[in-house]
């Protein structure tokens, strides 16, 4: 075993632990004990209710966090890249960045009905001002003297873009796609306990009217266990790609 490995299995043993002792300890429905969530994980995932709804929410997630990161970074090397637009549309990203995630969910639910479009305009309005400034950092450092330069040999739009913007952007894009998963599935949450049928956030709200802590833990568990393992296996990879050239 890798010695690397070796902390966090300690530590997750250690949080069981302690979850256990204290709800040894309370003897309350309010906190069951690891071994009583674990086996309605087991349950859930058995018939097939916690796969569907997981699915479905991982699925929005998806679609969001595509739109969010392709229209921000889009808008952000834009306006970093034009110094009068920038500043004409700064105040706007103000208001966007301190606009509630709750007033934006409620307002596109109010304008565009309870609808799968309104669900996914909510997320992505919620994560693109995000997105948009810190591309907009990346694309205002972007060292003018390799633009020059590749003016100068005649590079194409799309060699330019791939081999002098692309490399200077991508740690601030991996930092945008971090955070952005980050804010997205906490957002879609709220928005499918408000106004969706299925999905993660539907049976969390469910769970709470009928007070079912270990429903609640047990999917909060499947989710976060996910969400961890894209961090893993996609996110932190290409974090380290982008910074292979520290020391």
């Amino acid at each position: 075993m890798r010695s690397d490995f070796f902390p966090p299995i300690v530590s997750a043993f250690l949080f069981l632990a302690i979850w256990g002792g204290l709800a040894f300890l309370l003897d309350s429905p309010a906190l069951p004990a690891p071994s009583v969530v674990f086996q309605v994980l087991y349950q859930e995932t058995l018939s097939g209710q916690l796969p569907y709804h997981l699915g479905i929410t991982l699925a929005r997630l998806l679609v969001s966090f595509v739109l969010a990161m392709s229209l921000g970074s889009l808008m952000g090397i834009f306006l970093g890249q034009h110094e009068k637009l920038d500043r004409f549309f700064d105040n706007w990203l103000v208001i966007f960045l301190n606009i509630p995630a709750l007033v934006t969910i409620i307002l596109c639910y109010v304008w565009f009905g309870l609808s799968e479009l309104a669900a996914i305009a909510a997320v992505v309005v919620n994560k693109l001002p995000n997105v948009v400034v810190t591309v907009r950092e990346g694309a205002r450092a972007l060292d003018r003297d390799l633009m020059e330069m590749a003016q100068a040999f005649q590079f194409k739009r799309w060699k330019t873009l791939r081999h002098v913007v692309w490399p200077q952007l991508y740690p601030y894009l991996i930092g945008a796609a971090r955070t952005g998963i980050a804010l997205i599935w906490k957002i879609i949450l709220v928005v499918e306990l408000l106004g969706r049928n299925n999905g993660m956030g539907y049976q969390l709200h469910l769970f709470f009217q009928m007070f079912n802590v270990a429903g609640i833990l047990a999917y909060t568990i499947a989710f976060v266990t996910v969400i961890q393992l894209i961090e893993a296996v996609v996110l932190k990879p290409l974090d380290r790609h982008a910074k292979r050239w520290r020391r």
